[in-house]
């Protein structure tokens, strides 16, 4: 008796993340610029807003963002 494949179908993401992998090894995956990540976070963004989904920064949590960034960029900005 032959045996079975895996009948058990790829999801997107399964999907998308394989073909992403077999990219990069061909050296063939798009490489994002800075600006081009603003505009995808921006529209997902977006998105997410309209759907209701978003996260709502209180200013405590925007504050200590903030402070986070900063220690991670380093305080040598002076």
């Amino acid at each position: 008796m032959p045996e079975k494949k895996d009948e058990r179908r790829m999801s997107r993401s399964e999907a998308g993340r394989k073909g992403g992998e077999v990219a990069h090894e061909k050296g063939t995956a798009h490489e994002w610029d800075s600006a081009e990540a603003r505009k995808a976070g921006r529209k997902g963004g977006e998105a997410a807003h309209e759907k209701g989904t978003a996260h709502e920064w209180s200013s405590k949590e925007a504050r200590e963002a903030g402070r986070k960034g900063g220690e991670a960029r380093g305080s040598s900005n002076s």
